[in-house]
C-alpha cells in the first residue's frame, strides 16, 4: 500500500509502509554484491580484492545518483506536503533531465580516471589486472543506476519504496542466471568472461532497473500532461536540485573515498587483507538492512511534514527512526562478534583471510549503532534542506578523521592491520559527536 500523504495519520504506521519494502529493495541489492564477491570467489583470491577494488571505484562516481535520489525525495517531498501538485511534476521532470546530463558527464569522468584510482590504491600483479578488467566493463552500469536511484527519490517522495523494492528482486535473480553465465562462458557459443563476465551481469540487470523505475515514474497519475517544456532545463529548479544532490553526494563520494584511504592503508598487508575488507564490508551492509530502511523512509516523512509545517511531527520522526535503528542494530552484535568468521568463511576457504574478516567484523558490532544514528541525522538535515552540513560531518568522519586515526594507530603506534580498524572506529565515534552537535544548532532553527 503507497501512502501518498505522510502529514496526518500514525507516523509509526507510515515508517511500516515504507521502511520494509526499502530494507526489502536493499537486502536485495546486497544479496546481489554478495552474489558477485562469491562468484569472484570462484575464480580466487585475487578475483575478489579485485572486485572489491573496482567496484568501490565505480561508486565514487555512482554518489551523484544517490545524492539525486535524497535531493529528489526531499525537494518533491517538501511540495507534497505543501500540496503543490504542479511543483512536484515540474520538479520531477527537471530532476529526470539532471540525472541524463550528470549520467553522461560521469561515463566521461569515470572512463578517464578510473584506471589512475585503481593503480593508486593496489600494487601491480593479478589483482590490480582484475580490477581494471572489472572496472572498464563495470562503468556501463553507471546510468543505470544513476537513473535508477535518481528516479526513485521522486518515487520515495510519495512514499513509493516498492518500486524499487520489486526492480531490485529481479535484479538479484538476473544476476545470479547471467554471472556463471558470463564467467564461465557457454561451450561453442560465448567464451568465459571471468571477472569481466560478473562486471557485464551487472551492467545489464542495472540497465533493467533504471527502465523499470522509469516506466514506474510516467505511470504515475502525477506525472500527466508533461510536455517536451517541463524538462527543459530551468536554472532555478537546477540549482535547487544542485543544492541538495550535490552536498549528499559529495559526503557520500568522500565516504567512499575514504574506502580507498583504507585499501590504501590495507595494501601494504596484502591481497588477502584487501579481499577480506572487502568481504566484511558487504556482511555489514547485510545487518544494516533494517536501519537504512527506516532511514530511507524518514526523508519522504520528515519532508512532506516540514513542507506542511508540521514540525513536531519531524521530531517525532526522528526520535522514533532513532529508537529503531538502535534496535536493529544491536540485534547484529552478538553475530558480528561472535560469528565473524564463521560468516567470512562462505566467501573464502583462505584462513588469513577469515582471520582478517573476523577481526573487521568485530569492530563493526560495536560501532554499527553509531552508524545507524548518522544516517538518521543525514535524513533529517535532507528533509530540512540543510544538506551541506553533511557534507562537512563526511568532510571530518571520512576524510579527516579517518586518514588522522589511521595514521596515529598504523604509523605511530605500529598496530598493524588492528590500527587501520581501531582508526576507521575512531573516526566513526568522533563524525558521531560531531552530528550530533550539528544537527541540534539546525533543528533549534528550523524546526520551531
Amino acid at each position: 500500500m503507497i501512502v501518498e500523504d505522510l502529514t496526518t495519520g500514525p507516523i509509526s504506521g507510515h515508517f511500516r509502509r515504507i521502511a520494509v519494502p526499502a530494507a526489502i529493495g536493499m537486502l536485495f541489492s546486497t544479496l546481489y554484491n554478495l552474489v558477485d564477491t562469491f562468484f569472484a570467489g570462484q575464480i580466487g583470491t585475487a578475483a575478489q580484492a579485485g572486485l572489491s577494488i573496482g567496484y568501490q571505484a565505480l561508486f565514487l562516481f555512482v554518489t551523484l545518483g544517490f545524492g539525486l535520489s535524497s535531493a529528489m525525495s526531499a525537494l518533491v517531498g517538501n511540495a507534497r506536503g505543501a500540496k503543490d501538485l504542479p511543483g512536484a511534476r515540474h520538479l520531477a521532470a527537471q530532476g529526470i533531465g539532471f540525472a541524463v546530463i550528470a549520467s553522461i558527464s560521469l561515463v566521461i569522468a569515470a572512463h578517464l580516471a578510473g584506471p589512475f584510482l585503481i593503480q593508486l590504491v593496489s600494487d601491480p600483479g593479478d589483482y590490480r589486472a582484475a580490477a581494471q578488467d572489472y572496472y572498464q566493463t563495470l562503468i556501463l552500469a553507471l546510468p543505470g543506476f544513476v537513473m535508477a536511484y535518481g528516479g526513485n527519490g521522486i518515487l520515495q517522495a510519495r512514499g513509493d519504496t516498492q518500486s524499487l523494492q520489486r526492480a531490485l528482486v529481479v535484479a538479484f535473480f538476473v544476476n545470479i542466471g547471467l554471472n556463471p553465465t558470463l564467467m564461465y562462458g557457454i561451450p561453442g557459443i560465448l567464451p568465459g568472461l571471468g571477472v569481466t563476465g560478473i562486471a557485464l551481469a551487472t551492467a545489464i540487470s542495472q540497465t533493467g532497473v533504471a527502465v523499470f523505475i522509469m516506466m514506474r515514474i510516467f505511470g504515475r497519475a502525477m506525472m500527466q500532461g508533461l510536455t517536451r517544456q517541463d524538462f527543459r532545463p530551468v536554472g532555478v529548479k537546477y540549482a535547487a536540485i544542485a543544492s541538495q544532490a550535490f552536498p549528499a553526494s559529495l559526503a557520500l563520494l568522500i565516504t567512499f573515498a575514504s574506502g580507498f584511504l583504507i585499501q590504501y592503508a590495507l595494501k601494504f598487508y596484502g591481497e588477502g587483507t584487501v579481499a577480506a575488507y572487502g568481504i566484511a564490508m558487504r556482511i555489514e551492509q547485510l545487518f544494516l538492512l533494517p536501519a537504512i530502511g527506516i532511514t530511507i523512509a524518514l526523508v519522504p516523512i520528515a519532508a512532506q511534514n516540514y513542507g506542511a509545517g508540521h514540525t513536531h511531527r519531524v521530531r517525532k520522526a526522528f526520535q522514533l527512526c532513532c529508537i529503531l535503528v538502535i534496535i536493529a542494530t544491536a540485534c547484529a552484535f552478538p553475530v558480528f562478534w561472535f560469528f565473524g568468521g564463521w560468516a567470512t568463511s562462505f566467501f573464502s576457504d583462505d584462513p588469513a583471510v577469515i582471520a582478517d574478516g573476523a577481526l573487521f567484523l568485530r569492530f563493526e558490532a560495536v560501532i554499527l549503532p553509531a552508524y545507524a544514528i548518522m544516517f538518521a541525522i543525514n535524513s533529517v538535515l535532507q528533509a530540512l534542506k540543510a544538506a551541506v552540513w553533511t557534507l562537512w560531518i563526511g568532510i571530518y568522519r571520512q576524510a579527516i578523521g579517518m586518514a588522522l586515526f589511521i595514521w596515529l594507530f598504523t604509523w605511530v603506534f605500529d598496530l598493524g592491520v588492528f590500527g587501520v580498524r581501531l582508526g576507521m572506529a575512531t573516526a566513526v565515534v568522533t563524525g558521531l559527536a560531531l552530528a550530533l552537535v550539528v544537527f541540534a544548532q539546525v533543528t533549534r532553527r528550523r524546526l520551531v
